[in-house]
């Protein structure tokens, strides 16, 4: 999903925090005649006092300045300095540094970051509600059966792709629109949001698959309808914090998933057990849209006319998240879905019906983004301490590399554990190594590093790259430029080159850690 990876603020300091032990000297308190008028640097200084305890550098003093509007010439006739930068010099001496404390540090390897959402338990319990849905598919076999479809794939397959890559792009905006309600402190916003676009959603989805169908794939229709129903429910109680109600909707998928192997489940139980899962939901997300809304409940109207409490937004001026801010995310929700779904049916795409499907790495794939998600809170955590016991740019610049490069390696580590127990134990599933091993890999080098810019807001560089690289696997597979396989990891590979870059760039700046 789309929402901050930030920390939570902290709050006061614990037992064993740690204490400044430097000693003080006692400074007599400067006295203004009363004649005299109040020095507009020292106005300032009270003013931004708290934001200039923070700051780790001067420049950062200069661009809060900036973008409060001070202009050069502004500075010169109200302060005496020549331009932003000489005041923000000014000022950052005058006040002592105070960097806060994260919200209790990481004591253990079930936590991140100290809070119960960053519990590495909460992280792979949506790892697995990303990744149980694709037991549907298990499931919904006898659906999807037919004679071969469009550019020979496999019956339904066109359908289904164009309404799950619809709901891909379209829930992963949604849900960063109703996280940024959420982060203006607006919850009935945020429902209401959710109210209103994730049915949109669902039909849009299932509008797409109509038209991407042809003459005999209606069961596959009626699959991709639920597939996109699904979708918009899912969205609406991940961006609401209800994982847990989630992972009990998609128990009978898992019971009924387990069961093939061993028995022969007539096809009325599999839709069955299909159709349980997708109402459960479904009303699942209705009840916590109904009590988010209810007057008096976690998300209704307690307040003024405008509803709710709020603490990022005033009745009176009341900021608005602009939609423009999440045509980014549903762009990247694109570029990476279709980076999955290449790692799955790449070979299929390629090469037609007789390929293997590599359905074990695209579970692999899926179920890492728990441990993915864990390991970004773990990022920010020891970016965080690093840069506290940091003296200098560069000693920071080379802690934040080095928390950069064992968080990756942790990840890949994850990924490769769960891609070879997939092809272990999926019969018939090709084999984990060569060329498709480092695609694999690079692959999802390339989804955690996005994730990370994501997460410290430059979502627009990885969306672009993202996409970039979709486009161009695209363009080979419907061209018949080069060799597939090759080709997919060369894209790869260039991909995770830049946005390893990027990440380089950005989180080696001190300022791109600040609260």
């Amino acid at each position: 999903m789309s929402g901050s990876l930030w920390l939570t603020p902290p709050g006061a300091a614990g037992p064993g925090a740690p204490v400044d032990t430097l000693p003080r000297i006692p400074r007599a308190p400067r006295q203004r005649p009363a004649w005299a008028a109040a020095d507009p640097l020292d106005e300032l200084t009270t003013r931004l006092e708290d934001l200039i305890a923070q700051a780790v550098h001067p420049d950062e003093i200069a661009a809060i300045l900036e973008s409060d509007g001070m202009t050069d010439d502004h500075i010169r006739l109200t302060y005496g300095r020549e331009d932003s930068f000489a005041l923000a010099e000014d000022l950052y001496a005058r006040v002592e540094r105070r960097h806060p404390e994260p919200a209790g540090t990481p004591t253990g390897p079930g936590s991140a970051g100290g809070t119960p959402g960053h519990r590495l338990g909460d992280c792979v319990l949506r790892g697995l509600v990303f990744a149980l849905p694709g037991l549907a598919y298990v499931l919904g076999a006898p659906l999807l059966a037919g004679p071969p479809g469009a550019l020979g794939l496999p019956a339904g397959t066109v359908p289904l792709l164009a309404g799950a890559v619809t709901g891909w792009v379209w829930n992963q905006a949604l849900s960063h629109r109703a996280y940024a309600w959420l982060g203006l402190g607006d919850r009935p916003a945020a429902a209401r949001t959710l109210l209103v676009g994730a049915p949109l959603g669902g039909l849009l989805g299932a509008l797409v698959a109509v038209a991407a169908a042809r003459p005999g794939e209606w069961g596959a229709v009626v699959f991709a309808a639920g597939q996109a129903l699904y979708l918009a429910a899912a969205t609406v109680l991940l961006v609401l914090g209800r994982e847990r109600s989630l992972f009990g909707a998609l128990l009978p998928l898992a019971v009924g998933a387990l069961a093939v192997p061993v028995t022969a489940l007539p096809a009325a139980a599999r839709s069955a057990l299909i159709l349980a899962s997708l109402l459960a939901a479904v009303a699942l997300a209705a009840r916590a849209l109904a009590a988010e809304t209810a007057p008096g409940g976690p998300g209704g109207r307690t307040g003024g006319p405008g509803g709710g409490s709020r603490t990022g937004a005033s009745v009176g001026s009341r900021a608005t998240p602009r939609f423009a801010a999440s045509l980014p995310y549903g762009l990247f929700g694109l570029g990476t879905g279709l980076l999955v779904l290449y790692t799955a049916i790449g070979d299929v795409l390629a090469y037609g019906p007789s390929a293997a499907v590599a359905a074990p790495s695209a579970v692999a794939l899926t179920l890492s983004m728990g441990p993915a998600e864990w390991l970004l809170y773990r990022f920010r955590g020891e970016s965080l301490a690093g840069l506290r016991a940091s003296t200098s740019p560069a000693a920071f610049r080379r802690a934040a590399g080095g928390v950069l490069v064992l968080c990756l390696a942790a990840y890949l580590t994850v990924l490769l554990v769960l891609a070879a127990a997939g092809t272990a134990l999926v019969p018939g599933a090709p084999e984990l190594g060569g060329v498709r091993l480092v695609t694999l890999l690079l692959i999802g080098a390339v989804l955690w590093t996005a994730l990370l810019l994501q997460s410290f807001g430059a979502v627009l560089g990885a969306a672009v790259v993202c996409a970039a690289a979709a486009g161009v696997q695209t363009a080979a597979l419907a061209t018949g430029a080069g060799e597939p396989r090759a080709v997919g990891a060369a894209v790869a590979g260039a991909a995770a080159l830049v946005l390893a870059a990027l990440c380089g760039i950005l989180l080696g700046r001190a300022t791109a850690h600040r609260h």
